[in-house]
């Protein structure tokens, strides 16, 4: 032991070695194996089998998640369009089974699967859909199905939408905590959960206008393909929210019933006429679909489109404990995706996915520069998935088109700013403070104080700077004067079909939509098929390992098993971008200028 001190190593050392040995070694046997399975030959007959549950996030975690604890993130909206679009020509597939349970996607994500379901349908192939415990968002996605099965006891929730937003304002205050905001405009009411106890005038007109369109989406789409009155639908909402599965077949909801367990058989003997073997392929599911493949869709030459996602929160470089928690996209991970996207020859455009409420204001103005200077060189076509507001729309400026589905949540243009102070919890728990400063200003941002009327006034004045500077970026980029650009803006939210009105994009539409302007615009033929690359992905477990990179693997390998075993209170679903960020401004004790959209309107 004295030789081992002597060397100048430490025992802990040793032990954190020993740990990353047998970390590599499972990761290596853990990759082998998932990549024999992935590479197993499907069959020449199938069903696929997807199944759709909990968060629809974005993209694909799992190139940076645990190899063996990746088959446990659900399928993402990119994997699902992708996945789907190569079904639809591949004639292996029979038909298409959907297991749908506790779905919690924004409307515009769900719209865009729906027109995926009814491009595979268009394509002469059968599309089900099996319901466990079926509320709004599975139903509404379910019914662009061909037929819908529900499980044999179970019972259906349809009761309309909600849009819920928690006031922390009465309950910090409690223990002497409280907040100071600047608020740029009237409608940028994000900073109200701090600051009120209940919402203002602007904040429910803002949401009426979104629950009104999401609603009317709902009701319309879902009565079409039922054969029923729109009327008809929303009073089964208004009175009979739960039912059973046979009260569901009876008012022509649903089509039929099964226990779960027979699912599969029963739908085997029916599609085959033939009774299933015990070792039956039938079924492949859809990871193991998706993994056959080297490549999202099929291609031909050398030509690329790179495909680059904004995805989740919008935070600086190095603020690691807000883009873990919060699932967030850092201006170095763009970058690091746009520069290899400018040095591939072969990429002749891009094509910036965005689904992101916005956040730390100064990150996403920089990551508009980024993007900006990248369609200088290559054409740079955006989408916005389910939400691209605040900082996510300032990011969109950079798109030579703009798409946007018809309720994908947009705009939001403001800013706000915060400033937490805890002299109340300080008296509270009797801890006292010395300060001694040089400089008027030294101890104004001080965690243990308010800010007094001259510093409230410089620090209103400060964001105020960000949201001219914001509004002059939207003026520039859709031409217009900046009292236009501002009379679009004050932090109001559009969905995207009142977006397009006014222009504040350029075309509805989905992912593929924006892939084809692409297209057009890099000059490729439009017979032809370019390979879709993407570029957002975190680097894999095996590239490190490859790299000798042990730092990085047992870093990331700690905040995985964490973040897994600390389960739904730590993701998207269970936190928004704005709690996210309001428990960053307490913990650091800064100021916070935001240009950030707080909250989600789910079909649930």
């Amino acid at each position: 032991m004295s030789r081992l001190w002597n060397s100048g190593k430490r025992p802990g050392c040793l032990v954190r070695g020993c740990l990353a040995v047998i970390v590599f070694s499972l990761l290596a046997l853990a990759a082998v194996f998932f990549l024999q399975r992935s590479r197993s030959a499907l069959p020449e007959r199938f069903v696929l089998h997807i199944p759709l549950t909990g968060t629809v996030r974005e993209h694909s975690s799992r190139s940076g998640a645990l190899p063996f604890l990746a088959p446990m993130e659900p399928l993402s909206q990119q994997e699902l369009l992708f996945m789907l679009r190569r079904a639809s020509g591949d004639s292996r597939v029979e038909a298409v089974l959907l297991s749908i349970d506790g779905l919690r996607a924004a409307p515009a994500k769900i719209g865009e699967l729906r027109a995926s379901i009814e491009a595979v349908r268009k394509g002469g192939k059968r599309v089900i859909a099996f319901l466990r415990s079926p509320e709004d968002s599975d139903y509404l996605l379910a019914s662009a199905c061909d037929s819908i099965i529900v499980a044999k006891g179970s019972f259906m929730l349809l009761d309309g939408l909600r849009a819920e937003t928690l006031y922390y304002k009465t309950a910090l205050a409690k223990i002497g905590v409280s907040f100071q905001a600047a608020q740029w405009k009237e409608y940028k009411s994000g900073v109200e959960p701090y600051v009120r106890s209940g919402p203002s005038p602007q904040s429910r007109e803002r949401l009426g206008e979104l629950l009104d369109d999401v609603y009317g989406e709902y009701l319309g789409y879902v009565s079409r393909r039922r054969a029923m009155a729109p009327e008809t639908l929303e009073r089964i909402v208004n009175t009979r929210p739960l039912m059973t599965a046979e009260e569901a077949i009876r008012l022509k909801l649903v089509d039929g019933t099964v226990p779960a367990w027979q699912l599969e058989p029963s739908l085997e003997k029916t599609m085959t006429g033939r009774l299933p073997e015990e070792e039956s392929d039938f079924f492949v599911d859809g990871r193991r679909y998706s993994a056959s493949f080297d490549s999202p869709l099929e291609h031909e030459g050398r030509e690329k489109l790179a495909l680059v996602t904004i995805s989740g929160p919008i935070v600086p470089t190095g603020s690691e404990g807000v883009e873990d928690m919060g699932e967030g996209v850092g201006e170095g991970q763009i970058r690091r995706a746009l520069d290899r996207a400018l040095a591939d020859k072969n990429i002749r455009a891009i094509v910036v996915r965005i689904d992101s409420p916005g956040g730390d204001a100064m990150a996403s103005a920089s990551m508009l520069e980024m993007l900006d200077s990248a369609a200088v060189k290559k054409p740079l076509v955006v989408s916005m998935s389910g939400v691209a507001a605040s900082g996510g729309y300032m990011a969109a400026l950079a798109g030579k088109t703009i798409y946007a589905s018809p309720l994908t949540i947009t705009g939001s243009i403001g800013v706000y700013a915060l400033k937490p102070e805890i002299s109340g919890l300080a008296e509270k728990t009797g801890l006292g403070r010395s300060v001694v400063t040089r400089g008027r200003y030294a101890d104004a941002n001080s965690l243990f104080k308010p800010l007094d009327r001259e510093e409230y006034r410089m620090f209103v004045e400060a964001s105020g700077e960000i949201y001219r500077d914001f509004v002059a970026k939207v003026a520039a980029s859709r031409t217009l004067s900046f009292a236009g650009a501002d009379s679009l803006a004050g932090g109001r939210v559009w969905t995207g079909k009142r977006a397009l009105a006014v222009g504040l994009v350029d075309r509805s539409g989905g992912l593929f939509d924006a892939l084809r302007e692409a297209q057009r615009l890099a000059g490729i033929d439009s017979t032809r098929h370019p390979e879709i690359v993407s570029l957002s992905e975190e680097q894999g477990w095996i590239a490190l390992l490859l790299n000798g990179d042990g730092a990085r693997l047992m870093q990331r390998a700690e905040r995985m098993v964490v973040k897994h075993l600390a389960g739904s209170a730590l993701s998207s679903g269970g936190m928004s971008a704005f709690d996210v960020f309001g428990l960053e401004a307490v913990r650091s004790g800064r100021m916070m200028m935001l240009t950030l959209m707080p909250f989600d309107v789910d079909i649930r």
